[in-house]
């Protein structure tokens, strides 16, 4: 992987059947989300290349991704939490009809 893109073709061209096959799929999937105007992160484009050499199983992936977005759903809740409380909660009532 170089500047956070993986060469799915030559995965495609030189790997064993098992890669060539992982990465056909990787390769239409991360497509899939370019046609829609959205671009993969650089942590899915290494899960992918790890998955593609046979390191961690299809299901390992999913497992890494949702405790990533678990991780990221509690730190925004943090944020948020503790902005709400930084307001002033004399000037938050200022502009609010009786």
């Amino acid at each position: 992987m170089k500047d956070g893109y993986i060469n799915f073709d030559e995965y495609i061209r030189q790997g064993d059947p098992a890669q060539r096959e992982r990465a056909e799929a990787w390769s239409v999937a991360i497509g899939l989300q370019a046609v829609d105007g959205l671009q993969v992160s650089n942590y899915l484009l290494e899960l992918a290349r790890r998955n593609i050499e046979g390191e961690i199983t299809i299901d390992e992936v999913i497992e890494l991704l949702n405790e990533r977005d678990a991780k990221k759903s509690r730190l925004n809740e943090y944020t948020s939490y503790t902005r709400i409380e930084a307001v002033d909660p004399i000037e938050s009532k200022m502009g609010r009809p009786i």
